[in-house]
């Protein structure tokens, strides 16, 4: 069978995902198995009466081009709201999903000090397990005492060792050899909404500051470096992303023969700046890169 290998010239649109005045995706995070993109997202519904809940929902794609029907893994529940899917591991044969919820059930319009972050299990990335809440500040800090903690992302190290990033103080980390129990490390000055992926001999991290994305890059996860990049892509061609270009996540694919590519996903909000339109119009686009650090995309 002869393998069919995506043509990227053929987007005629950087979207993917495209909201309007009463849903939102944002908070893309995706991963690449067996020849189907599974995409996970902070889908966020304002109803007829004005409330506003948000999900965790996923979708599937074979192309970038035509997608499975948008399905909710998360219920309705303002005092949860999770959300924000940081990225897929796979430890111990299992499949497992960080996430955060987002706490708005008295009306705000930013999560409260409830947020908390959480880990679900799969066999199959389309069913999910409940969710268990992630101990990163130790197993002997009570959850009331971990304060507001949002955007996880898990990275492993080639010794088997897992990192976890979350924002809180900046973006903090901790670590662990089962994903179970953490030792807390510390805090770095960063943006939200983190993204680790190794490259060679460092590691390259997103994260997305007041506008764009930003980079960092660490030897050990533990000392990073800002290289004073800020990745903006089309955002000046793009209303739908002017009020703000956010959340990168990337997914190296270059040694995927069926792909070859690096690809960078995120969201927009726009024309408004996102402080005005934080629940509405947010889409979810992308674009891709032979070398993590020169980006194409659709016009």
């Amino acid at each position: 069978m002869m393998l069919t290998k995506m043509d990227f010239e053929n987007f005629r649109s950087p979207i993917l995902l495209r909201g309007d005045a009463h849903t939102a995706y944002r908070d893309p995070a995706v991963f690449y198995h067996d020849g189907t993109f599974y995409f996970y997202f902070t889908k966020v519904e304002t109803e007829a009466d004005g409330k506003i809940f948000l999900y965790l929902g996923m979708t599937t794609s074979r192309d970038l081009h035509n997608f499975t029907p948008v399905c909710k893994l998360s219920p309705r529940d303002q005092s949860l709201n999770f959300s924000s899917p940081g990225n897929v591991v796979r430890h111990q044969g299992k499949f497992y999903l960080c996430c955060q919820t987002y706490c708005r059930e008295n009306g705000e319009k930013y999560g409260n000090a409830n947020s908390r972050i959480w880990l679900r299990e799969s066999s199959d990335l389309l069913h999910w397990g409940e969710p268990q809440l992630m101990h990163v500040k130790g197993d002997e800090v009570p959850s009331e005492q971990m304060g507001r903690m949002i955007d996880p992302y898990l990275i492993q190290k080639p010794d088997g060792e897992w990192f976890c990033f979350f924002k809180q103080n900046g973006v903090s980390f901790s670590r662990s050899r089962d994903l179970l129990h953490w030792e807390f490390c510390g805090s770095i000055e960063c943006g939200e909404n983190v993204c680790v992926v190794k490259d060679g001999a460092v590691y390259r991290m997103w994260h997305s500051p007041h506008n764009g994305i930003g980079e960092m890059i660490s030897h050990d996860l533990l000392h990073w470096r800002d290289t004073g990049k800020l990745i903006t892509l089309g955002q000046e061609y793009w209303p739908w992303a002017q009020g703000r270009l956010t959340a990168g996540f990337v997914l190296d694919l270059r040694n995927i023969e069926a792909v070859g590519k690096a690809l960078l996903f995120f969201h927009g909000t726009g024309p408004e700046d996102e402080e005005v339109i934080f629940d509405q119009y947010a889409c979810i686009g992308f674009a891709w890169s032979d070398d993590l650090q020169n980006w194409q995309f659709a016009r």
